[in-house]
């Protein structure tokens, strides 16, 4: 694109970015000129993963956004190799396909620690410094789930919709020093996790993976899955230094669906 993100060098980490819409994230900013730092859990499971996002150009480390102190060591990374990052994208996420009288205790807090909990240490870890520095951009992977209801996402659509919140209050933390928060709210997008999710449908439903995706293509009136691409662009525009205003919004990326 011709237009200039940044007037600097800027420093993004991206969590969950080793695949999906995380990668698809990490990918536009490293390509628009941030020095960019991706986080897994499954460090040593992905390490031909790592490798190849290593050998592109991207800082891979270990991270596990439910630990306090995963989330401060790979900070500490990230400013050590660079300095204090200047924007964060939280979009490590996690569903499971359940109501909720069947619910576990674990696979609840599985998700609530993973979607929200995770989110919200990643920025306690980032705020301060970006607010010192007088600039930053935190951009929060939620869902249209944090606004629509599906009885067999119960911690899906609850730690979506904590996300919110927690979205409009660093907002307004942050709002004097420069430093912005919004959250994305993407449909189904064409992702692993998406099959992963269709595959557990499936299973309930009798169909197979293919009928499941096909019939949530057409549940929304565009008639198609959303790809990550065009959440990473989006973003890229949100943590640019051109939407100093644009803060404390869900933005929707619906393909005129409400789930």
């Amino acid at each position: 694109m011709s237009y200039e993100l940044w007037h600097d060098k800027k420093i993004a980490i991206v969590t969950g970015g080793t695949r999906g819409i995380g990668l698809a994230i990490a990918q536009v900013l490293k390509q628009r000129g941030a020095l960019v730092a991706v986080g897994s859990r499954n460090a040593e499971e992905a390490s031909d993963e790592h490798k190849s996002l290593q050998a592109s150009g991207f800082l891979v480390g270990p991270l596990d956004v439910r630990s306090t102190e995963s989330v401060n060591a790979f900070v500490a990374l990230v400013t050590e190799t660079y300095r204090a990052p200047d924007i964060l994208v939280n979009c490590a996420g996690v569903s499971v396909l359940q109501e909720v009288c069947g619910h576990s205790d674990d696979d609840w807090n599985a998700v609530i620690d993973t979607n929200l909990n995770g989110a919200f240490k990643m920025i306690r870890s980032c705020l301060p410094q970006m607010m010192s520095l007088g600039w930053g951009r935190i951009v929060n992977i939620a869902s249209t789930a944090a606004t629509a209801a599906e009885p067999t996402h119960a911690a899906y659509c609850a730690s979506k919709s904590g996300l919110l919140g927690l979205t409009r209050a660093v907002a307004l933390e942050g709002a004097k020093y420069g430093v912005t928060c919004t959250s994305v709210s993407p449909t189904w997008v064409e992702t692993e996790m998406l099959r992963n999710s269709m595959a557990a449908m499936a299973l309930a439903s009798g169909r197979t993976i293919n009928e499941e995706i096909k019939a949530t293509e057409m549940a929304n009136p565009q008639n198609r899955l959303v790809q990550a691409s065009e959440i990473a662009q989006l973003v890229s525009f949100i943590c640019s230094d051109l939407s100093p205003a644009l803060t404390m919004e869900d933005i929707q990326v619906n393909a005129g669906a409400f789930w």
